[in-house]
């Protein structure tokens, strides 16, 4: 027996790593060419196939990529601090790696028979039965936020180190709606664990989005700026900081720092299917049990996979056509927005949970939808005029410019 879960998860290891390296090289690609579609623009689709005349599509530009940054010179620039300015990229690496041990990527496949007659079942996912998934989730994910820090501190440059301040503010900042936009999810469901998660909004028939579109709000805007993608990559503003946290890395290291964000992406990418989108549910087509033969177990796995790529596509919209947020507006979104959003979401889900747990699932949507409308509102009308980025018509002490006579000579 101990053989076999010894081979199981050296087949997950294999296939995880294996398919996420693969998924962020050709991710690249496709974000490259939807930057070309938005921006009216070719994308790549000249490099093909190695040694061959055969373009494809550009379908080798990754693998180009890939080779000049292991053939490109490992440069150390003297004035960083060795051991940390190496640490930091293997340590936001190996973080951004270790998120996806317990997401599930399917529910079970069906069991086989050992010779002494007990039926083996393999749980599409690196860890199963772990009761605190979602915490580990987190845990992995704020070990990124050292990763940032000490590659910001290690490089001893000043425009590193102000996006390496910036991002520990600005992952430290958004943890907190992130937490308690989770925090109503774990309640409804009763469970820490994704796949109970999942099966909790399968045998409703109601997904998470619709349940509690106010958490769906404040856990999508939390969880992109986690990711550290447009408009909120303040760490790495190239207008304002060059490079941000990495300007002094080149070659493996500063793949290991680009091939960590777009990670961050795709775990992001997940966990908002697993929590809000119902997973590898999907309504008279995937069944809402547990055991399922296998054509059942990878249509559910097909499926799941659709709706991250579908999620994926949508960061990557943003990316290209949002602009960047000042410091002081991401913050103010952080604690002054998302903060008592995330507040009045989690009262409003534990006084339904108490006292209405008995009532259809309808009545906590009900309930949601319209502390959403009535938050914007309020939000919309005590927000002060500085947070409007639109020119004031009236002339001001502060953010206007006061109008200098200029004499002809």
């Amino acid at each position: 027996m101990a053989w076999i879960v010894a081979i199981e998860v050296l087949v997950k290891i294999g296939l995880l790593l294996g398919g996420l390296m693969f998924a962020a090289a050709y991710l690249v690609l496709v974000e490259r060419w939807i930057a070309a579609w938005v921006q009216d623009r070719l994308g790549p689709n000249r490099v093909g196939i190695p040694l061959t005349r055969i373009r494809l599509f550009g379908l080798g530009q990754p693998i180009a990529d890939g080779v000049k940054f292991i053939c490109k010179e490992e440069f150390t620039p003297a004035h960083v601090d060795r051991v940390l300015y190496t640490l930091a990229p293997v340590m936001m690496l190996v973080a951004a790696l270790a998120a996806f041990a317990v997401i599930p990527f399917g529910s079970v496949l069906p069991g086989f028979t050992l010779p002494d007659g007990t039926v083996y079942q393999i749980q599409l996912v690196l860890l199963p039965g772990l009761d605190a998934g979602i915490l580990l989730f987190l845990a992995f994910g704020g070990i990124g936020v050292f990763g940032v820090a000490l590659g910001g501190w290690a490089s001893n440059n000043k425009y590193s180190f102000f996006g390496g301040v910036r991002s520990a503010a600005q992952l430290i900042s958004y943890e907190v709606p992130l937490g308690l936009s989770i925090l109503a999810i774990v309640l409804a469901a009763g469970s820490l664990r994704l796949d109970r998660i999942i099966l909790a909004q399968a045998d409703t028939g109601w997904w998470n989005a619709f349940v509690q579109p106010l958490g769906f709000l404040v856990f999508l805007v939390a969880v992109c700026a986690e990711a550290g993608r447009l408009p909120f990559d303040l760490a790495e503003a190239e207008q304002e900081l060059v490079g941000g946290y990495h300007t002094e890395y080149s070659g493996m290291r500063l793949m290991m720092f680009l091939v960590s964000e777009f990670l961050h992406m795709i775990a992001a990418s997940f966990l908002i299917v697993i929590l809000f989108l119902g997973g590898w549910h999907f309504w008279g087509l995937t069944g809402s049990g547990l055991e399922v033969g296998w054509g059942g177990a990878l249509l559910r796995v097909i499926v799941l996979v659709a709706k991250v790529f579908l999620v994926i596509l949508g960061f990557m919209l943003v990316r290209w056509s949002w602009p960047r947020f000042r410091f002081d507006q991401l913050m103010d979104l952080a604690w002054k927005v998302l903060l008592s959003w995330g507040l009045i979401h989690v009262l409003l889900v534990a006084a339904w949970m108490y006292w209405a747990n008995e009532w259809p699932v309808w009545t906590l949507a009900v309930a949601n939808w319209v502390s959403l409308v009535v938050v914007w509102i309020v939000t919309a009308l005590i927000s002060p005029p500085e947070c409007d980025n639109r020119p004031r018509r009236e002339l001001g002490p502060v953010g206007n410019v006061t109008p200098v006579a200029v004499s002809a000579a």
